[in-house]
């Protein structure tokens, strides 16, 4: 059974950095693509980024290209997502998905970004 916990959120000011972590179990973490979505308030779902098998390959949703990072730690079965100069609409609770499943998705993690 696929089971994804995501960590890290948290109340920041604009300007301000997070890191997301995604601990992943009961699948081959190495041997998946990962992603990372938003449920925001303005936009509903949305895709961030992802990352290949080992991390040497990312892609971002184009308001996030410069100030997201994602990364990964196979041999920890856990995905980072670096969040750098926060924006008041990047306020929204963080997921990270095996590949782009959504079903796949866990709890998530709460980012606010206010002033």
């Amino acid at each position: 059974e696929v089971h994804l916990v995501e960590s890290g959120g948290g109340l920041v000011q604009p300007g301000d950095s997070l890191r997301l972590s995604c601990a992943a179990s009961g699948f081959s973490f190495s041997t998946f693509a990962m992603s990372w979505i938003r449920q925001t308030p303005e936009k509903g779902l949305e895709w961030v980024g992802g990352i290949n098998v080992d991390g040497t390959s990312e892609l971002y949703l184009a308001s996030a290209q410069g100030r997201f990072t994602i990364s990964r730690d196979n041999a920890k079965n856990t995905l980072y997502l670096q969040l750098n100069s926060l924006k008041i609409d990047d306020t929204g609770m963080y997921y990270c998905l095996r590949g782009r499943d959504a079903s796949s998705r866990g709890p998530g993690t709460q980012v606010t970004v206010s002033s």
